[in-house]
């Protein structure tokens, strides 16, 4: 355990963001024994013109111009850091040479906010904390000098088109500088090994406890009088992130499983064989809240990967939402997928799908649905802190 620290957070998302957030939760638990400062990144130029309309841009314009105060506090020991500073926007710049000169002087900028801000605060000898903002944030170790300097890395982000162009390089230099890298898969801890041997896996938090089967009293309306057995999946549904052609496979396989696919769907899912299909079943977005109560009538849950550079390392976050609710899970084999080996069935092609489905509709149990929803329960933001924790204390010890 940590205690007492001060600890500073930078990243990709803002602690204003709408949607879920790792990096959000692990600074929630930081901050129930430490102080924590949240630093949103600063506004960039292009965003600043773009999206000027916004009202979250146009709050950030706001305390540019001294208009209203750059630190909120969010609760005991949690501030968050909205900088004063607008920054250039050279993430697609292609030279090597200007991009880093015009990307140090963002730093400086970054840099300058900060200490102003952890001069205000008072915080000395910080932990930084840095979510994968490996461009606006590079030269942070320096300009800041922090005690511990972590790199996290929960998405292999330099597969995506927009930071091909500077991010391959500069992550992996990243990396390297880092005291330490931390990551929320084996895959992405492999992937970060090579640039920095002090990569660690240390899991992966997630909020199960609306995924209670106990707590789930209703049968929504559009799946009550669907016929059993249920194969289903829940969230955006992707081309970029699943494999059409196995769900097809699935459904084609036998017509008397009933295939329930609940979330929002790209162009290639609404033009796609599926919706042509009788026994498949498409129940459209949900609210958080409400999607318990359809997993809980699913007999299986599916996550169908498809597999490329984007997907293959990820930590797939709806396989401990499904474990939670005690379901027969089957989903593509992955190396990220391994810490789930024991309570999943992991399926290499889409005959593999079928026959795993067909063996673990036959061979379930109330104790392997029992052994599901406690394994699901450890993987809590208390117990990912934890292991955070666990290497800040080694690296202090050994240095």
């Amino acid at each position: 355990m940590i205690k007492n620290r001060d600890i500073v957070i930078v990243g990709l998302q803002p602690c204003d963001i709408e949607i879920g957030s790792n990096c959000k939760n692990i600074a929630t638990e930081f901050a129930k024994h430490n102080r924590v400062l949240y630093v949103n990144a600063p506004l960039d130029r292009f965003t600043a013109i773009k999206q000027k309309n916004k009202p979250a841009i146009q709050k950030r314009i706001k305390i540019i111009k001294g208009k209203l105060p750059e630190i909120e506090k969010l609760a005991d020991n949690f501030w968050n850091l909205f900088p004063r500073c607008k920054i250039e926007s050279i993430s697609r710049l292609k030279n090597n040479f200007l991009f880093d000169i015009l990307n140090k002087r963002n730093n400086k900028l970054f840099a300058k906010e900060i200490i102003k801000a952890i001069t205000k605060l008072g915080f000395k000898d910080i932990i930084l904390f840095n979510d994968s903002d490996m461009l606006r944030s590079f030269y942070l170790k320096e300009l800041l000098n922090p005690d511990v300097y972590i790199y996290y890395t929960r998405d292999n982000l330099v597969s995506m088109d927009f930071w091909k162009v500077q991010g391959k390089r500069i992550e992996a230099l990243h990396m390297k500088k880092a005291d330490f890298v931390v990551a929320n898969s084996t895959y992405l801890a492999k992937l970060a090994s090579k640039f920095n041997q002090k990569s660690y896996y240390v899991g992966q938090g997630c909020d199960v406890s609306a995924f209670n089967p106990d707590k789930v009293n209703n049968i929504p309306k559009d799946i009550k009088n669907i016929n059993p057995p249920i194969i289903g999946y829940i969230g955006a549904l992707l081309t970029v992130r699943l494999d059409i052609n196995i769900i097809i496979h699935i459904a084609k396989s036998h017509n008397n499983w009933s295939i329930v696919l609940v979330g929002p769907e790209d162009d290639e899912f609404k033009n796609s064989e599926l919706h042509k299909l009788d026994n498949v079943y498409f129940l459209g977005n949900k609210d958080g809240s409400e999607l318990p109560a359809y997993l809980n009538k699913f007999d299986v849950a599916i996550n169908p990967q498809v597999l490329n550079d984007l997907t293959i390392g990820n930590y797939p976050r709806k396989i401990d939402e499904y474990l939670a609710m005690g379901k027969i899970t089957i989903a593509t084999k992955t190396e990220a997928m391994s810490v789930f080996a024991k309570h999943t069935y992991l399926a290499e092609n889409k005959e593999e799908y079928v026959t795993l489905i067909e063996k673990a509709l036959k061979e379930n149990t109330k104790e392997k649905e029992l052994a599901r929803i406690n394994f699901a329960k450890e993987h809590t933001w208390e117990n990912n802190v934890k292991e955070i924790y666990n290497r800040i204390i080694e690296f202090e010890e050994t240095n």
